[in-house]
């Protein structure tokens, strides 16, 4: 990891943990974005938003699953941190060269009511195209009742 992306990591968990926030990038020392929406809600919005800023960024989040993965790997993050990984999410970021972090590894991403599988991670689960997954998951989002 270059001292860049690690310094903008360690400044993403800070803020995420001390403000109780759900996701956080840096770049540059300076923080681009955070949210305390949860799901991957939050992130297709920053890419939405601040795609260019993006680029070579690093990405806090409290859960990071293979769609989370596939995300930050369609904005071309260097760096991610999990509070809570999947190995999927995991192994999709090594795949790609990004760095990654996490407090805590699961088997896989449960729903809310952690019954059955999160819904975007099912979503994704046979995709490793990132501009697939992101199509995906936006499309998915736009059914929802709240906006992106």
């Amino acid at each position: 990891m270059s001292s860049d992306s690690t310094s903008d990591l360690e400044i993403a968990k800070k803020e995420l943990k001390e403000n109780n926030l759900n996701l956080v990038i840096a770049k540059y020392g300076k923080i681009i974005f955070s949210t305390d929406e949860d799901g991957v809600r939050g992130l297709v919005r920053a890419i939405d938003n601040y795609a260019r800023d993006m680029y070579g960024s690093s990405v806090a989040d409290t859960v990071v699953g293979k769609a989370a993965a596939m995300l930050c790997s369609y904005a071309k993050v260097s760096s991610v941190y999990g509070g809570l990984m999947s190995i999927n999410g995991r192994n999709f970021l090594i795949r790609r060269g990004i760095d990654s972090e996490y407090e805590k590894l699961v088997e896989e991403i449960l729903n809310r009511e952690r019954r059955d599988i999160c819904p975007f991670e099912r979503l994704v689960k046979d995709c490793n195209d990132v501009r697939e997954a992101y199509g995906k998951i936006k499309s998915f989002l736009l059914t929802q009742r709240k906006p992106i």
